[in-house]
């Protein structure tokens, strides 16, 4: 069989990077999109591409019947799903079997068997595949599930039976949080998964993640490639992966790739898929199953830069029939490759969401440089799905040469417009027990609090002024001084002001003096100093400030401008006289020091809940909204007890720090101090 059209059933980086392959192959591919992404990447990479439905997934990705038709439509004879979405559907599988469409994927029973973590962990044992000891059995209730926990010891982890990703894990250290954390897991799970079934695992201290890649055909051949050390891990997700794992020897490397592809054998698994393990840093020769994913990685390319190996070509050869022309002693893992995803989120405000338009874009590229994207000049961020933007992946012949070549190719990336992790990645990259392989899963939230980001510092507040300064002084049109912004006038000059907000509420006031190319500058409170901003490029500008001079890429959107430089980006918001009056009226009763009575929303998103209304006496603490945006939850509190008004209804949009409710302290009265106010603020 061969493939002349394939239709790929995603979105994002990984659908760009499968049309890439089936481009090479001369296969025609199909991409398919919702109402959100029609101007993404991968719909103008395709041959051809077919609207699904609304933006919502339900509606679109994971609209099976929507996908079939699309397929029929455009005489796909095969789907790629990527990973994600349908990838592991077990319904969608059977479906493009009944319709005759190949899905390029495993088997339905390698699905359904590898599918749900209580089962295959039962069914691998059996296999002699080592386990973790816990509570893997279907249709406990909460209940019987704090009995079984009792045998199983803390701390524990919680995790979701049909899940994938780390989405829905919970640690649980003590017994009294096992009930409540029960109740948040079953409604993640649901939510995500359309199953709210758990299992319970003993949480091995110290653990690293790694995870081996294997490939089998439709003809008994399966093979290993070698591991990934997938141990960088936040709440679960993974962060920066590599391969092969610099903690493995090669005696144990033999061992865990034959329990990988033994557990792929007990269910006539064919095709690209992944069998993970958890590993204790303390004891490296010994290794417990954790879950198959039936599907390729989002860490897939660090395999293939180390083997050699296109795996997407392998998914469509094997699908098509062909059997496999390498055999396990022809795979030899050459050199270091390492790989750090990009977010649209805020490590500052605790990894939150962030949405936008790509307004600048620079991606790295060099020697052993390879970057999968869905990024493009314009593209709107929204908050409907996964907020990973792109993965930058980089090669060297040694790890430390390769931690060195992905700090350099990150310091390159830009992105401007919408707020990601880059400079975070490139923090952990430098980290000492990073750099030296001492990993486990629990690092990177042990590191987090010392984390030292880079903030709002007087050079950028500079450069975001004087570049407001040369827009002004453009608009005016006119070398008539008293119709420039230079702040000349009869004796000494006047300086121009910009309010620039670095925050929900802070403002930092920069003055200028001058032109923007020899201008003398003040910011806050302090001196005036010479500074300067020159253009040098298509959006890149040379700043001079108090002596010392940088390059910084820098756009303006409506009231926001972003700075850019060595993987770190800035917004700063030139707040108007109108707003800085509002609030200044607004505060004036306000008791100095008091919390402010608004309520603010950290990230753009969609209000799911609401639990308060206009009128209410609230306490502090007490949850008002909940917002939801790309897959992650986000309770709204108050800060103080008072009497709320509520200005959001549920399935409501929020903009980042929008006010979705104002909390006002005030005297509550009680029978028992009828006559004697008591301030419960």
């Amino acid at each position: 069989m061969t493939f002349d059209i394939v239709l790929v059933a995603n979105r994002g980086e990984i659908a760009c990077r499968i049309i890439r392959t089936l481009r090479e192959r001369g296969i025609r591919s199909i991409a398919v999109y919702s109402d959100a992404d029609r101007d993404a990447l991968h719909v103008s990479l395709a041959d051809a591409a077919v609207r699904l439905g609304a933006a919502a997934p339900a509606d679109s990705y994971l609209n099976v019947e929507a996908v079939l038709a699309a397929a029929a439509r455009t005489g796909a004879q095969a789907i790629h799903p990527g990973y994600g979405f349908l990838s592991e559907n077990q319904a969608f599988a059977q479906a493009c079997a009944d319709t005759g469409i190949v899905f390029i994927g495993p088997s339905v029973h390698a699905l359904n068997v590898m599918g749900d973590k209580i089962r295959s962990k039962n069914h691998v044992a059996g296999y002699g595949v080592p386990v973790i000891s816990g509570v893997a059995e279907p249709g406990l209730s909460n209940e019987q599930l704090i009995v079984a926990a009792v045998d199983v010891g803390y701390p524990m982890l919680i995790k979701p039976s049909a899940g994938g990703g780390g989405k829905g894990m919970h640690v649980v250290e003590r017994v009294e949080d096992l009930p409540a954390t029960l109740e948040t897991a079953r409604r993640v799970a649901l939510s995500a998964f359309g199953d709210d079934t758990l299992l319970l695992e003993r949480l091995v201290a110290t653990p690293r993640h790694i995870e081996v890649q294997v490939l089998a055909d439709n003809h008994g051949a399966v093979i290993h490639l070698g591991e990934r050390e997938c141990s960088l891990q936040r709440r679960h997700q993974k962060v920066i992966e590599e391969a092969p794992s610099p903690l493995l020897d090669e005696a144990t490397r033999a061992r865990i790739g034959e329990a990988a592809c033994a557990a792929a054998r007990s269910v006539g698994y064919s095709g690209a898929g992944t069998v993970e393990f958890l590993v204790s840093a303390a004891a490296p020769d010994e290794f417990f199953f954790m879950e198959m994913n039936t599907r390729l990685q989002v860490e897939h390319p660090v395999t293939e830069l180390v083997t050699g190996l296109d795996l997407v070509d392998w998914q469509l050869r094997i699908a098509a029939g062909e059997p496999l022309t390498v055999t396990q002693s022809d795979i030899c893992l050459r050199g270091h490759a390492i790989e750090a995803r990009v977010y649209s989120e805020n490590p500052e405000r605790g990894f939150l969401p962030t949405t936008g338009r790509v307004l600048q874009l620079h991606e790295a590229i060099g020697e052993g440089v390879r970057v999968d994207s869905s990024l493009s000049l314009g593209l709107t961020i929204a908050s409907h799905y996964d907020p990973m933007l792109a993965k930058v992946i980089a090669w060297a012949p040694t790890r430390l040469e390769a931690l060195n070549r992905l700090d350099r190719a990150l310091a390159d990336t830009v992105v401007l417009g919408v707020q990601t992790n880059t400079e975070y990645l490139r923090l952990l990259l430098a980290d000492a027990d990073v750099r030296a392989g001492r990993l486990d899963t629990g690092l990177i939230e042990r590191k987090l609090p010392d984390l030292q980001f880079r903030g709002a510092e007087e050079h950028l507040l500079a450069a975001g002024a004087l570049f407001l300064h040369g827009l002004a002084v453009s608009a005016a049109g006119t070398n008539v001084a008293w119709t420039r912004p230079s702040g000349w006038r009869a004796g000494s000059p006047r300086p121009v002001k910009y309010a620039l907000g670095v925050g929900a509420t802070d403002v930092v006031e920069v003055r200028v003096v001058g032109e923007p190319g020899a201008a003398s500058v003040s910011v806050g409170d302090g001196t005036a100093v010479p500074a300067g901003l020159v253009r040098v490029g298509d959006g890149t500008f040379s700043v001079d400030y108090d002596g010392q001079t940088r390059v910084f890429a820098i756009e303006k959107f409506g009231t926001r401008v972003y700075i850019g430089a060595d993987g770190f980006s800035l917004e700063l918001r030139h707040r108007s006289r109108a707003e800085q009056l509002a609030e200044h009226l607004a505060s004036r009763g306000r008791v100095p020091g008091a919390l402010s009575p608004d309520v603010r929303s950290p990230m753009p998103g969609t209000v799911i809940a609401v639990h308060a209304a206009t009128g209410d006496v609230v306490s502090a603490g007490q949850t008002l909204l909940v917002v939801e945006a790309m897959k992650m939850e986000h309770k709204l509190v108050a800060a103080t007890a008072g009497r709320v008004t509520v200005n959001l209804k549920t399935g409501d949009l929020v903009a980042l720090d929008q006010i979705v409710a104002t909390v006002i302290p005030e005297t509550i009265t009680t029978p028992e101090t009828s006559s004697d106010k008591e301030d419960t603020e």
